[in-house]
């Protein structure tokens, strides 16, 4: 699936009452009833509508490769590990592994391989690896924390999460993979570039259409891996 859900403007859905609500509840609710993403989604037999994320960024960069193993970090709901059995050739001759790895419980993704745990945990690691049957040619990171309304503490956090994500990336991709984390507008901080640019040949930004345009989201791809031994790094 490509491009942007299309249709016209329609009709403006509001909500018959707000009793009970809070008035960011009551936002949030109509955003989602009016979203032409999630109604595309709902539509596809999405989990989100954060699978259009990774729809528009493989579209632009192809990221995504038949008979590729790819982690999907944080996976649940399931959204990105349901694009990424399509685009890696769910089902047929050339079919690649997914393996979706979440702390918390996540239903069954038919062709994937679904693991809870800790990225963090080297047990989780080694877990991810047996699954894969050998190191990944992609890892995915569409993780963020919960947010404080405080942009600086925000950034801070998740650039935190991300560079755990490049960590965990760093020992289970094979050479020439790549990497995609979400990140918040107001330059990654330097530190997570420096480590970039040092293990990929190639690292950019990427704000998909589908990311609203009042978030501050955007996304770090990185790509053409390196490993240490090829860097001189320990």
């Amino acid at each position: 699936m490509k491009g942007k859900p299309t249709g016209g403007r329609g009709v403006t859905t509001r909500l018959k009452t707000a009793k009970g609500r809070s008035t960011a509840s009551q936002k949030w609710l109509e955003r989602q009833l009016n979203d032409p993403y999630v109604r595309a989604a709902q539509a596809a037999g999405y989990r989100s509508r954060a699978a259009f994320k990774l729809i528009e960024i493989d579209d632009k960069l192809h990221l995504l490769k038949p008979r590729g193993r790819v982690v999907d970090l944080g996976a649940a709901p399931g959204g990105w590990t349901q694009v990424a059995l399509q685009r890696t050739g769910q089902g047929d001759s050339h079919a690649g592994k997914v393996v979706a790895l979440d702390l918390l419980a996540m239903d069954p993704v038919p062709g994937a391989i679904v693991l809870q745990g800790d990225f963090q945990d080297p047990a989780a690691e080694q877990a991810v690896l047996a699954a894969l049957d050998g190191q990944a040619d992609l890892v995915l990171s569409d993780m963020a924390p919960n947010t404080t309304g405080h942009n600086a503490t925000d950034h801070l956090r998740i650039i935190a999460l991300a560079e755990l994500a490049l960590d965990f990336a760093l020992k289970v991709l094979s050479p020439g993979g790549g990497f995609v984390a979400k990140v918040f507008q107001g330059g990654t901080e330097k530190d997570l570039l420096d480590q970039l640019k040092a293990r990929f040949a190639t690292v950019r930004h990427v704000k998909p259409p589908a990311s609203r345009k009042d978030s501050a989201e955007l996304y770090v791809v990185a790509t053409g891996f390196r490993p240490a031994s090829q860097t001189g790094g320990a």
